[in-house]
């Protein structure tokens, strides 16, 4: 069976990173469960020039088409979609990956806080023991972010900043998002073939 991986979109910039995530899950044949918050559409848009719908139903047509994927394996869930299985330990997803992840959506999730259906979803994911990955956007950090993230890390989450690294001569800026979106699928343990592993030969540049 397939994996089932959670990915929530929040209010912060690296938009570009979140999609190319859902593209490759989608690819890796890895069912998608994806909730977004309303300020995820915006940064979105003006990112990516993507407009993506309140309406869950709408917003699953538009991205299976658009990302090829086959058809029941990615469920959108709206906001306050409170029966959705994220919702619940008794249905959890394999895992979570918030991406990218505001101070504010990390700031709830560390004080436990589950008003809207992103940070249940994260809440059940820890209390289960399943494993959450935040793709924190942010610069420069706070003593409140970083208190935050030490208390996540604690609780068993993985901080994982969207920092690209260069060793692999990244020629275009789709190069610098494929090598963060290939660190949160290792951590996923989804197979992939991004880029060279630290190592091995490259291809011809």
């Amino acid at each position: 069976m397939p994996e089932t991986i959670c990915l929530a979109l929040t209010g912060a910039s690296g938009m570009p990173y979140g999609f190319r995530l859902l593209e490759c899950l989608l690819a890796a044949n890895c069912r998608v469960q994806l909730l977004y918050s309303q300020v995820a559409q915006i940064v979105a848009r003006q990112e990516l020039g993507i407009e993506l719908p309140a309406r869950a139903s709408e917003a699953r047509s538009l991205l299976q088409e658009r990302l090829h994927g086959l058809p029941g394996q990615l469920e959108v869930f709206g906001r306050e979609e409170w029966f959705a299985p994220v919702a619940s330990g008794s249905n959890p997803p394999d895992a979570m990956v918030v991406c990218p992840c505001s101070m504010g959506t990390l700031a709830a999730i560390a004080q436990g806080l589950a008003n809207k259906l992103i940070e249940r979803a994260a809440d059940v994911v820890l209390k289960e023991g399943r494993k959450l990955i935040l793709v924190p956007r942010e610069t420069p950090l706070s003593t409140i972010h970083l208190e935050n993230m030490l208390r996540l890390a604690r609780a068993g989450a993985v901080i994982l900043p969207p920092c690209p690294g260069w060793y692999h001569q990244p020629r275009q800026v789709a190069d610098l998002v494929d090598f963060v979106v290939a660190r949160i699928l290792d951590q996923l343990q989804v197979s992939h073939s991004l880029l060279p592993r630290w190592g091995d030969p490259g291809p011809e540049r």
